[in-house]
């Protein structure tokens, strides 16, 4: 998933983003409501964690623009504001959900997951596809009942596979879903992370999950 974390706390900015990546997560991040605001007009996010003290646009600015043009992003507003008002304003501007600073990081990635979570048409944490099980609270991926270890990046991959089993995910999809914009590698990564993902789901198995749909992309889907 991707997701854009606005703070304008520096030191803290970078550790969210820091601990977002690596829990596989494509992140990017800013320090002002304005570029906030650009950023989540300008690219397909799945969350938001927004500051609401923030210079220049503040997060309640933010998102009242965003739910006025009909966007149902995830958003978890952070803050220091701790009183029972400030909580219901902010979820009264549209906030998914609330977290007062400081907070625990756990707690934090359960809430992303959560919030995320009522976006997504799968209301569990469970996502199978034949007989390959992936769960996306503890990032636990089996097939056949024998576990499989994968790196984040091939994780990520396969989660954003598994949500979206059937449909034809093509290489510039992947990319703009899984990386942030500071991304530079080269053109065929995706093929690349395609390839380690076959080995380790596919590899000594009958039934193939991971298919090439040539010119067009990859999908992930059982054999009938």
């Amino acid at each position: 998933m991707r997701l854009l974390v606005a703070e304008d706390e520096q030191d803290l900015n970078r550790l969210i983003r820091k601990t977002l990546e690596k829990e596989g997560y494509g992140v990017d991040s800013c320090f002002d409501g304005e570029e906030a605001l650009y950023y989540l007009e300008n690219t397909d996010y799945d969350g938001a964690i927004l500051d609401i003290m923030m210079p220049k646009k503040d997060g309640l600015f933010v998102l009242k623009a965003l739910r006025q043009k009909g966007s149902d992003l995830p958003v978890l507003f952070l803050t220091a504001r701790d009183s029972i008002s400030d909580r219901v304003l902010g979820l009264d501007s549209g906030a998914d959900d609330y977290l007062i600073k400081p907070f625990d990081f756990d707690e934090l990635l359960a809430r992303i997951r959560a919030m995320t979570r009522k976006r997504s048409p799968h209301t569990s944490s469970i996502l199978t596809v034949g007989d390959l099980t992936l769960d996306t609270g503890s990032h636990r991926v089996t097939r056949g009942g024998k576990p499989i270890d994968l790196s984040a990046r091939e994780y990520t991959i396969l989660e954003y596979m598994c949500m979206n089993p059937g449909i034809v995910l093509s290489r510039e999809k992947i990319e703009n879903h899984i990386w942030n914009y500071d991304y530079s590698g080269g053109s065929n990564v995706v093929d690349v992370y395609i390839s380690y993902l076959r080995k380790k789901i596919d590899g000594g198995q009958g039934k193939k999950l991971i298919h090439t749909v040539w010119g067009s992309g990859w999908t992930i889907k059982e054999d009938t």
